[in-house]
């Protein structure tokens, strides 16, 4: 069991990594930083097409993730 876990930990810190680099930056330097921030807080921008995709992966690699963590660390 321990290394079934361990196994799909590594396998979803993999795809979570990639997943992450994939998705396009929406702002650069300082002055982005706030803007984009702000723009994404009042639905400005909205994720379309790929984007969304790879949005919705990442929150679901990223809860995985975590529950694959704390069971890792449940058993061990």
């Amino acid at each position: 069991m321990e290394t079934l876990v361990i196994t799909l930990l590594t396998i979803d810190t993999i795809a979570l990594i990639v997943l992450v680099l994939l998705q396009s930056g929406k702002s650069a330097g300082l002055s982005g930083a706030i803007s984009g921030g702000a723009e994404q807080l009042f639905g400005k921008q909205k994720a379309r097409g790929i984007d969304a995709v790879l949005h919705r992966s990442t929150v679901v690699t990223g809860v995985l993730f975590f529950v694959l963590a704390f069971l890792t660390g449940y058993i061990v």
